[in-house]
Order: C-alpha cells, then structure tokens, then sequence
C-alpha cells in the first residue's frame, strides 16, 4: 500500500518536470491560464517551505489504521469490509466537532444516523448469512469490528491532516506522496519485529502463528507468479487510484468522488457474489442502500439540493465548509475522503 503511495510522489516528480519542460518550450507566461497539470499539481500557486516530517503523524495514523483494516480484511467478506469504512463519517464528523469547531448541520446528522443503521444492518447480515459449519464466526465478528475500530484512527488522521498540514497549500499528490514515504520506511523496519510476535490462530492460520511472516511472504511470491502479479496489481491500483480521486475532486467535484466510490463498492460486492465467495442475503443490500444513502445525504448530495431547489430548505449551505468522507476509498484511507489535502489553503 505504502510503496503505491510513494509512486505517487515520483508521478508527481514526473509530472513536475514534464511541465517545467512544456513551459521552457513554449516559453509560456507564468500569468497565463493554468493548464490541466497546473491544476493537478497546484504549482500555479504560491507553494510555502515546508518541513517533510510534518507528515509523520499522519503517516503513522495512516499506517496504523491501514493494518488494522487490513487485519480485518482477512477475517471478514469484502464487501462488508468495503461497506464498514463507512463509518468513517461518524468518526470524523465527531471529531471535527470537538477538535476544528465544526458545526455539523441538521441533514449532516440525518446522514450520520443513516450510516449508523446501515452499519448495523451489514453487521446483521454478515452474522445472519455464515454458515456456522464452515465459518468462523468469532473471526467474522471479530473482523468486522476491526474494520469499524479502524476507522478512529483513520479519522484522527483526516483531523490531523486538516489541522495542521492543510496551510502549507501543498500539492495532494506530493503529501501523499510524502506520507507514503514515511509508511513504507517504518513499516519495512516494524515487520522484521513483528516476525517474533506469535499470535492466536483467528488472526493468523499459518503453522507458526506470526503476526508478520515476511519471510514467508516472499517465499509465496516466489513460488506463484498469481501473487506477484496480485501484488503488482495492489501497488499500481493504489497509486493510479490516489491519482485518479485528487484529478476527479480537483476538475470535477469531490460529490463526483463519492458517487463513483460508491459504485466500486458495489463493483467489488457483486465480484464476491459471482465467483462464490460469499452468499447472498437481502439484509446485506438494505444495509448497502441505507449506507450509500446516509453517504449522500451526509455529503449533501441529491436530497438537500432537491429540497432547496423547490424553495423548502433554507440552510445558508452557499456559506458552509464541507466534511466530505465517503465510504470505502481506498487502500489508503486519505484516499477514501474528499482530503482537506486535494484544495488549495485559504
């Protein structure tokens, strides 16, 4: 995941001297229009110095939630661990409250309570839907609230970056970039530790029970070339993906975004239905509409702007900031939200 966040930063590079090349020439002013890499890489605008390890703390929020989601990955379906980072909206919502003095308004928490019952009702359908005999379901449980723990962390990580990061007006592709630099040299010194860390066999069924085999990761690797290519697939993925969502909040909009997050999720939930790896059950898809739902009406997408156009809402929403954390993203969780990282700093 790190090391597909750290692509990011060399496309960045790439990008940087592509358009310092396109500007030498065709000797273009610098009070000109921006052009579609300008806009991407915000290097139209006045960039402060600034110090890398400012991106630690969120790196090693990043990292942390990152692995603990991961953890639950391997304990639950997919999709439910898709539909679960939903919950992200809470938390973040929560704590922008208490910590950057946001005021959430009335649909914000309407949208909030949906994704609350929608949660509860995925939950429900992952205890419903196992079969007791060939499931885990300590595992199913245990991983689904993972996931959903996870997503604390995760939002600390959004608080923090909006807190403090944001005034720098760094380019989002460069802070991500940056974070996955900092994750991928702390997690590549932590796996050699973890090795010697046993733990139970619902968290690992290999023989040896480690918490991190990398060793025997690589030796997988070497043996089927099916898992190189799986892995080649995440890092690209996760570095073309991180691209993609900052070009589609920057020249479109960040509700775009969360349309189109919304749609992966249901992409990858009826992959899993088809080639068997789960079963379907019809709490699941009342869970997922009642997510998605609560997604949009949190993200003012839809509902509200139907209420106003017919003159029955009256908010001042002209004049709020938005808190735009959507379902499921991406590997990386500062993927997965409309970051504070991706606009330029007022």
């Amino acid at each position: 995941m790190f090391l597909g966040e750290t692509m990011c930063l060399l496309a960045f590079l790439f990008l940087k001297y592509v358009w310092r090349r396109k500007r030498q020439e065709e000797n273009l002013q610098t009070i000109g229009a921006a052009t579609s890499t300008e806009n991407i890489l915000d290097l139209h605008e006045p960039q402060r110095r600034f110090n890398p390890f400012v991106f630690l703390p969120p790196a090693l929020c990043d990292m942390l939630g990152t692995s603990i989601m991961y953890v639950g990955l391997n304990m639950t379906y997919p999709s439910s661990f898709q539909m679960l980072r939903g919950a992200l909206i809470i938390f973040t919502g929560m704590l922008s409250v208490a910590f950057l003095g946001r005021t959430l308004r009335g649909f914000q928490w309407t949208g909030i309570m949906a994704v609350i019952v929608g949660l509860l009702v995925v939950g429900l359908a992952d205890f419903v839907t196992a079969d007791n005999k060939t499931t885990d379901m300590n595992a199913i449980i245990t991983g689904d609230l993972l996931i959903v723990m996870a997503q604390v962390v995760v939002a600390v990580q959004m608080v923090v970056e909006e807190r403090f990061v944001t005034k720098l007006n760094v380019p989002a592709l460069l802070a991500v970039g940056c974070e996955g630099v900092f994750g991928f040299a702390i997690l590549g010194i932590l796996v050699f530790p973890m090795y010697y860390i046993t733990v139970p066999p619902t968290f690992n069924k290999s023989p040896e029970h480690r918490l991190e085999d990398v060793f025997d990761a690589f030796a997988q690797m070497r043996n089927s070339w099916q898992i190189v290519v799986a892995q080649i697939g995440n890092v690209l993925s996760i570095a073309f993906f991180n691209f993609a969502g900052i070009s589609v909040t920057k020249e479109i909009s960040a509700t775009t975004r969360t349309v189109l997050d919304s749609i992966r999720t249901l992409v990858i939930w009826v992959f899993s239905l088809s080639i068997g790896w789960q079963s379907f059950h019809y709490l699941q898809l009342i869970g997922f509409i009642v997510l998605v739902l609560g997604m949009f009406v949190y993200n003012d997408i839809i509902f509200a702007p139907f209420l106003r156009s017919k003159g029955w809402l009256d908010d001042g929403s002209a004049d709020r900031r938005e808190i735009l954390p959507v379902i499921g993203s991406s590997e990386s969780p500062s993927e997965g939200i409309a970051n504070p990282l991706t606009a330029n700093s007022p």
